[in-house]
């Protein structure tokens, strides 16, 4: 019981944090498409996409619980100081050690969140991709770099525009089809693009390279 409270400690403080998986690559989507970066993907997830990619993500009881330490020791290894936390949905956790952890080793700082729970830690670009299942909280849309809709149907635009106007002035939008939609998708994407020049195209384009 005693070993059991001790990892309850430990999670909630964000020392160890329930790792599903952590590699280097290539940003697929967004505003910092193309560039290297250590992924971080967090377990534990109710947010409940069914379009979801990674659901394995979502139970975070399947996944070890990990030390911090050792995560931001293993990005360090790489010559692309910047590293994405995503999930899953990391909002859920305390996140304050960790970046602060890859701060201390100058590290960027980068969060793919829905923004479901209101978010922790010291981040240099917080990108956020709202679901209909747990809208975002308010105070995540005032601070978010990125603003990145997911497109299932024609009826997402509508959805976009209502969140593009409480976000800040300065926060990039992007419009992303769904991979599984996007050939129906992508004309009608293009077409509101064309009349909305505000908002921006994200492709995901990792899947077209093949890489994670």
């Amino acid at each position: 019981m005693e070993i059991a409270q001790k990892k309850i400690s430990l999670l909630e403080q964000g020392i160890e944090l329930p790792l599903m998986e952590e590699f280097y690559t290539i940003q697929g989507e967004g505003y910092h498409s193309g560039k290297p970066a250590y992924f971080i993907r967090i377990g534990g997830c109710d947010v409940g996409c069914h379009w979801c990619d990674v659901k394995e993500s979502w139970d975070a009881a399947i996944h070890p619980l990990t030390a911090v330490d050792n995560i931001v020791k293993n990005a360090n290894n790489y010559p692309a100081k910047a590293v994405v936390v995503t999930g899953g949905e990391p909002s859920m956790y305390n996140l304050t050690y960790i970046t602060q952890q890859l701060k201390n080793n100058n590290i960027q700082t980068f969060v793919e969140t829905s923004g479901a729970y209101q978010l922790t830690g010291l981040w240099d670009w917080i990108c956020l991709s709202p679901k209909k299942t747990s809208p975002p909280l308010k105070v995540n849309l005032t601070i978010a770099n990125e603003l990145k809709v997911i497109v299932h149907n024609k009826n997402d635009f509508e959805w976009a525009e209502k969140y593009a106007a409480e976000v800040s002035a300065d926060c990039k939008l992007f419009l992303q089809p769904e991979w599984s939609k996007s050939k129906e998708m992508m004309p009608l994407i293009v077409a509101f693009v064309l009349l909305n020049p505000k908002w921006n195209i994200s492709l995901q384009t990792h899947k077209y390279m093949n890489i994670p």
